[in-house]
């Protein structure tokens, strides 16, 4: 079993900045590909970012790409989603999933879970 805790959402401005934290437990944190994703309303969950099992590499939607990274604390078994430039159009919830093999984009591929913590990006 894997146990996620996700923090660090709010209200921000368009152009501002937040980092968001999701600490992992229950297996060894090295070995887990920690992936971000979202859900806006009546939308479904996209991916947002991944840092994968293998050499920490990372990899991240088009539509983040340059203004979000992700990283990762194996010390402290937390994964980081630092988020800058954001747009109303970022607006979701934030997840962030576990899995024990290779990265993937896809929702289903993720076997554990976090509760989400809610960003929003007024204007």
């Amino acid at each position: 079993q894997v146990q996620l805790v996700e923090s660090g959402g709010g209200l921000v401005q368009a152009g501002g900045s937040l980092r968001l934290s999701c600490a992992a437990s229950g297996r060894p944190f090295s070995r887990l590909t920690i992936g971000w994703f979202r859900q806006a309303p009546g939308k479904e969950r996209e991916f947002v970012a991944v840092s994968n099992w293998i050499g920490g590499s990372t990899y991240y939607a088009d539509s983040v790409k340059g203004r979000f990274t992700i990283s990762r604390d194996n010390a402290k078994n937390t994964v980081y989603l630092q988020m800058s430039s954001l747009k109303p159009e970022d607006t979701a919830v934030y997840s962030c999933a576990a899995r024990t093999t290779l990265y993937s984009y896809y929702p289903n591929d993720y076997d554990y879970w976090g509760q989400g913590t809610q960003v929003t990006v007024s204007w």
